[in-house]
């Protein structure tokens, strides 16, 4: 009864928060980190943000490696994808993140309508100059009614304000809901390292598709999300992971990078 409880409350966040988007009832009150706790029982924000470079020393497997990087984030640990790229793991706000401001892109984690939303997406929504992203979500073409990017499919605009060149927009399942997660996950990852390479974007950072509100468990969510991307290894310099709160998702990333990159 205890699992069919939580599974129960997780679908109702998850349709809440659809909903919520789709409407676009998140207003600027309600995207504040705190309100956004209350809703959904975490903080997407760090409560704060080192934005020194930093070096740091990983005990583990041989496949990570001393990283410095500056790039708006905290604890990271690279490993090697191929002798010249690199998937990066890192605590932080994926707002903050760029390399170069030229042939870099972050991964909004949007809804279908492409219309801004809760969470990370809002949040980017917010940095990027909400008008202006707005403005280049609108142009994006519908492919139904109110449908500019389903589940599964990777779209792209400017990054405007934020010091990225780029966002590449994509649509997560709702674990619960979808018939078949993994697929509808994997589309997400693959599309968006898809659209990158077509437009010649060298870096790419990814938030945790799906983990939050749309309930996708982190473990399995992991081990979707970097099985695709090393189907990618030869095509980008260097794919990055710039996760939130909780801690669990970032050690959940490191761990399963050690597993799957061990080959």
């Amino acid at each position: 009864m205890t699992n069919i409880f939580w599974r129960t409350l997780r679908v109702g966040a998850a349709l809440g928060s659809r909903l919520l988007e789709n409407n676009r009832i998140f207003s600027n009150r309600n995207a504040n980190p705190r309100n956004f706790r209350t809703h959904f029982g975490f903080s997407p924000w760090p409560s704060s943000l080192s934005k020194s470079s930093l070096t740091v020393r990983c005990k583990m497997d041989d496949t990570a490696r001393v990283s410095t990087l500056s790039s708006g984030g905290e604890d990271v640990v690279r490993f090697p994808l191929s002798s010249s790229n690199a998937l990066v793991i890192q605590k932080g706000d994926i707002t903050k993140w760029s390399i170069n401001g030229v042939s870099d892109a972050i991964v909004n984690p949007a809804n279908e309508r492409m219309l801004g939303g809760g969470g990370a997406d809002g949040a980017i929504h917010r940095a990027a100059g909400p008008d202006l992203l707005l403005q280049a979500c609108l142009n994006v073409p519908e492919v139904r009614p109110g449908i500019r990017c389903p589940t599964g499919e990777a779209r792209i605009t400017g990054g405007f304000k934020l010091p990225a060149s780029h966002i590449i927009h994509t649509v997560g399942p709702i674990y619960d809901l979808d018939s078949n997660p993994a697929t509808s996950l994997a589309s997400a990852y693959r599309n968006s390292l898809r659209v990158a390479k077509e437009n010649n974007i060298q870096y790419i950072a990814f938030p945790a598709i799906s983990c939050g509100a749309y309930g996708y468990p982190f473990d399995e969510a992991a081990t979707v999300a970097i099985s695709t991307i090393k189907e990618f290894r030869d095509d980008l310099k260097e794919v990055h992971f710039v996760l939130f709160s909780p801690d669990i998702i970032y050690q959940v990333w490191i761990k399963k990078a050690g597993e799957l990159l061990k080959e």
